[in-house]
């Protein structure tokens, strides 16, 4: 047993989940007429409707009490202060400075970081500028219209998922594209029906040595300049960096006037509103860029002073922490009823699988309890003829997550009232189902009834507000940002490494060299990597 599992507000809660277990949501509903417009909450332009939830006042009460005993504000005020949270990095933890308006004051190491967060913003918002108005130019003197950004992780998924989220507010002269993938495929489609003349690439890596990220910019660099008459001073035109070390962009043929940097107390899952938000800025421009920061600073303030009871980042944590921990719940489905938040569920894979997907607590030991679902999704209603029957009808049990806007973006006849209409029936029928007597009513053939029962009682939240805003989609990212601070304070867990993705790069670095040698170079992997290595030599011809 683990001192988390071990402690008073622990086994009160599972005392509790045990005498809970059996009750639906049916009977929770039916005990408290009111429970609907209770167990709401609406705070910075976002309603919760958490009342679907298998919970009572009761399981709140423990959950907070769970929350206070981690010492969560402890942990909340400690990352506002830049205290270096980071344990294992020796880092602070300020993505929350990123946003906060000029005039603030927070610190790493005593030193105010808002000045210079405001610097970078304001050259980021310039180079916006020129490229927007059409006063910067291209080698050959052609207007920029096509925006390639490379990255990877934080650096392409942040970046990808903004820009989708808000296409609506875009400049429709600028097609942007996006290239994350080592794959050659990747780079090689984003370009194929490009002018060199007319490409801007953001090349994104806070080393300026991340492998894949490196090695699709090398791949652009030979494009560009194929397509520019092979003058190396071409690449200054074509190319503006988003990284720290400025040997290295000065190397590349980047300008180092043109390279926007960030600090070690962002990580890149949590970026997307640094200079890693460059080529959000030239889509949507500076102006509803800052719009964007706004919503994410008005969550920020809310985490930070609101009562844990009317916090929405803490209750949607532990909700999620008590499916997880307390149910068996695997998995978190995130739907989001509007086609612009496509990308929204694969952000917050990495958000939030990245984050906590840990298996040690801060001083190393065991966590002893599951932390962190697997995070899945994708926009409705397509979901609903997918992915929906195992929802409302397998085995698994699968907390759900649904957003919706009551505004449409583009009104299009009755759409948006379908689309909500589709959103709300289905929290609806998630709580409720349909018991064999309401099937048999409807005249089914009593073989068909066992097939066309709904259990119900699966829970779901749901997240509404007016409109898909720049100010909407900031609240919405920093509500799960500090959902998953939330969840990583109880566990004692910290959410701001990730060594688990470096042992796989490590080992790659290996088999480069012994996929690309033209000779049998000796193989010290187990068999079975030995054999496949040998197997892909031999496919191509190599000894």
């Amino acid at each position: 047993m683990s001192a988390l599992t071990a402690s008073p507000a622990w086994q009160a809660l599972q005392a509790h989940a045990d005498a809970l277990r059996g009750t639906h949501l049916r009977a929770l509903f039916a005990a408290d007429p009111q429970r609907g417009e209770r167990l709401a909450l609406q705070a910075e332009g976002i309603t919760l409707d958490y009342s679907k939830h298998r919970i009572t006042d009761e399981t709140l009460r423990l959950l907070q009490a769970l929350a206070t005993q981690a010492g969560l504000r402890a942990r909340i005020d400690a990352m506002f202060a830049g205290e270096r949270i980071n344990v294992t990095e020796h880092r602070a933890v300020l993505h929350v400075a990123l946003r906060a308006p000029r005039g603030a004051d927070i610190r790493v190491d005593g030193v105010n970081v808002v000045p210079e967060v405001h610097q970078v913003l304001d050259r980021m918002a310039a180079f916006a500028e020129q490229v927007r108005s059409g006063a910067w130019r291209g080698h050959t003197g052609q207007r920029i219209r096509n925006i390639v950004n490379i990255g990877i992780g934080g650096s392409d998924l942040g970046p990808v998922m903004a820009y989708e989220a808000l296409r609506h507010y875009s400049a429709r002269e600028l097609r942007l594209r996006f290239v994350s993938n080592v794959d050659g495929t990747d780079f090689a489609e984003a370009v194929q029906d490009l002018d060199a003349a007319e490409t801007l690439f953001i090349v994104s890596s806070k080393t300026f040595t991340t492998l894949e990220t490196m090695t699709n910019a090398h791949s652009a660099r030979d494009w560009a300049l194929a397509g520019l008459g092979g003058d190396p001073a071409a690449v200054a035109k074509h190319f503006v960096a988003v990284s720290t070390n400025a040997p290295a962009v000065s190397a590349f043929g980047i300008h180092t006037d043109n390279m926007f940097g960030f600090w070690d107390w962002v990580g890149g899952r949590y970026s997307m509103d640094s200079a890693i938000g460059l080529s959000t800025m030239l889509a949507i421009g500076p102006a509803q860029f800052s719009e964007m920061l706004a919503g994410f600073h008005a969550m920020d303030a809310h985490f930070r002073t609101a009562p844990f009871e009317r916090n929405l980042p803490v209750l949607m944590g532990l909700l999620s922490l008590w499916y997880a921990d307390f149910f068996d719940a695997q998995t978190l489905a995130v739907l989001p009823y509007d086609q612009y938040l496509k990308r929204f569920p694969a952000y917050l894979q990495q958000l939030t699988m990245e984050s906590n997907g840990k298996h040690v607590t801060l001083d190393g030991q065991p966590v002893g309890v599951p932390t962190c679902p697997v995070v899945w999704g994708e926009p409705g209603t397509n979901g609903q003829h997918s992915f929906y029957q195992l929802i409302h009808q397998g085995t698994h049990l699968i907390p759900c997550d649904l957003i919706a806007f009551a505004q449409p973006l583009n009104p299009l006849g009755r759409h948006h009232d379908m689309l909500l209409a589709n959103v709300l029936a289905q929290a609806e029928a998630l709580a409720f189902g349909k018991t064999a007597d309401e099937v048999r009513a409807e005249g089914t053939a009593e073989a068909l009834v066992p097939h066309r029962v709904f259990e119900g009682n699966r829970p779901s939240s749901l997240l509404l507000l007016d409109k898909l805003t720049p100010a909407a989609l900031g609240k919405l990212v920093a509500l799960y940002e500090h959902s998953v601070f939330t969840q990583a304070a109880v566990w004692h867990i910290n959410a701001f490494d990730q060594w688990g993705v470096e042992l796989g790069k490590a080992l790659a670095q290996r088999i480069i060299p012994e996929l690309e040698s033209p000779a049998a170079l000796a193989l010290a992997h187990d068999s079975s990597t030995n054999a496949l290595i040998r197997r892909v030599r031999q496919m191509r011809g190599r000894p």
